[in-house]
């Protein structure tokens, strides 16, 4: 079967409160900082803002849920999103309190994105989850997740979770069912569950054309499920540099994600990312767009103080380049 994906692009930005480059002092970002920032995201013009998720990072990170309930209040119109939430790590029954909560603080305009990560298994050592049940806790966990966005009294018995038995969780979410749910991955057992569980899937560190084979691969196991998820949500976290040549991008690009991963990411940055001009960015986001996805979310790499010049730099000059996707 063919996945039933949505209609236009929406572009989205991706921020994690934190730093780029190594720490020089104490970072206190004040509540003004961080509502000026949501504030630059909406008034740009663009569709959504999502915020990732560790426990412990190679830089600064807060935490997601708490981020986007400030956001929720700074803007009325922006799709709120975690790109992703690592799930593994925290027990399903409290996280679908908080999400739940979450849902109604943004008055239905969120998304669940959810994986594994797995890159630090000293944040799985601290938060005492071995390392190697992390694929088989999310699916559980969004298995109980879903339980209780039903609304009903849930009852669970698992290999993690459970044994518990009419547990009612009141209110329900706002959103019919509850917020989708998006997964990330990209090995074939990750593949495989999103076609079985998932309303969307939210990739980064693909091609396009290894979008375009992921999804074949998720309609393949949703098909095998007896599945129709309509419509099915295809979401991208592209990390993203505009400068005034390509190679100054990759320079930058290679720069911010070589501290955040912790390695030599030139090789990974010049495959894998959108870079260079406003052009040359529009025409990798096209290249996306004609692999199946309908929702990018741009992390726009570079120090931490460049990050409104960046995102007012795409606004100006890219998004024009995508309205024949159907952009606002």
């Amino acid at each position: 079967m063919n996945l039933v994906l949505g209609e236009g692009l929406r572009i989205g930005i991706q921020t994690i409160h934190r730093r780029t480059e190594p720490a020089t002092g104490p970072w206190l970002p004040t509540i003004d900082e961080l509502v000026a920032f949501v504030e630059l995201v909406d008034r740009c013009g663009y569709d959504s803002l999502w915020v990732g998720d560790h426990i412990s990072f190679p830089v600064p990170i807060f935490d997601p849920l708490l981020q986007l309930a400030q956001a929720a209040v700074v803007s009325r119109r922006l799709i709120l999103g975690t790109s992703v939430l690592l799930l593994p790590l925290r027990h399903p029954t409290p996280v679908a309190k908080q999400v739940t909560t979450l849902d109604h603080l943004t008055e239905g305009r969120l998304i669940l994105g959810v994986g594994v990560g797995g890159e630090f298994p000293r944040e799985y050592a601290a938060c005492d989850v071995p390392h190697n049940e992390r694929g088989a806790r999310l699916a559980e966990g969004v298995q109980v997740l879903k339980k209780f966005f039903s609304g009903e009294s849930v009852s669970h018995q698992g290999r993690f979770y459970g044994p518990f038995e009419d547990v009612p969780m009141r209110p329900p979410p706002r959103q019919p069912g509850g917020p989708p749910v998006w997964f990330a991955g990209r090995k074939e057992s990750a593949l495989r569950r999103i076609g079985r569980l998932g309303d969307g899937y939210l990739a980064y560190v693909i091609t396009p054309d290894m979008y375009r084979t992921a999804l074949e691969k998720i309609a393949a196991a949703a098909d095998e499920a007896g599945r129709t998820p309509k419509p099915f949500g295809t979401g991208h976290l592209l990390f993203t540099r505009l400068d005034n040549t390509y190679e100054t991008a990759l320079d930058r690009a290679t720069e911010t994600l070589s501290v955040r991963y912790a390695m030599d990411f030139r090789m990974a940055a010049a495959r894998y990312c959108a870079l260079g001009t406003p052009a040359q960015v529009a025409e990798r986001i096209h290249e996306f767009h004609a692999a199946g996805v309908r929702h990018v979310v741009l992390d726009l790499l570079g120090p931490y103080e460049e990050r409104r010049r960046q995102i007012e730099w795409f606004a100006t000059d890219a998004l024009p380049l995508l309205r024949d996707l159907g952009t606002s």
